[in-house]
């Protein structure tokens, strides 16, 4: 287990989750699948209680820890992608896989988890200022999976 690991609470479904991110994004995969060695409370000995992962290169622990906490926008994973083919896969993975649009390039996915689908041209626009920024910036504000061809124009003026 790496020194510094994001641990993701779920309800039941972190190894599902976990092989879905896997199977989805690059530089990602299952590790350890940790089971309960004996009955406990809230379930069975043999229940799937932690899952080891990577999305994006980034060590995650999956926590089954059951209906208590639910997630929110306040966390979220931000996967900068290079073109609008990019842009559309993870987008249409994560939503078309029971997740649910939001606005400006954020979505959720089926275990409510949110994600940033971000393409790298709008935080280099951002990142630039002045009025190609405002320009990109209101463009963005229209959009929920993110328009690369719009802010590019946008851009451009």
């Amino acid at each position: 287990m790496a020194k510094n690991t994001i641990c993701v609470w779920y309800d039941k479904d972190a190894e599902e989750a976990a092989r879905f991110y896997a199977a989805t994004f690059p530089d990602s995969a299952v590790g350890a699948v940790i089971r309960a060695p004996g009955d406990y409370p809230d379930g069975k000995q043999g229940n799937v209680l932690v899952v080891e992962f990577t999305v994006a290169g980034i060590p995650c622990i999956g926590l089954n820890g059951g209906p208590a906490f639910k997630h929110s926008e306040a966390f979220s994973f931000q996967i900068a992608t290079d073109d609008q083919e990019e842009t559309d896969r993870y987008w249409n993975a994560i939503v078309g896989n029971g997740g649910q649009e939001s606005e400006c390039g954020w979505c959720k996915d089926k275990w409510g988890v949110s994600w940033q689908i971000t393409p790298r041209i709008l935080s280099e626009a951002l990142a630039a200022g002045g009025d190609q920024a405002k320009r990109v910036f209101d463009a963005m504000m229209t959009m929920r999976k993110i328009d690369i061809a719009a802010l590019e124009a946008a851009w451009r003026g």
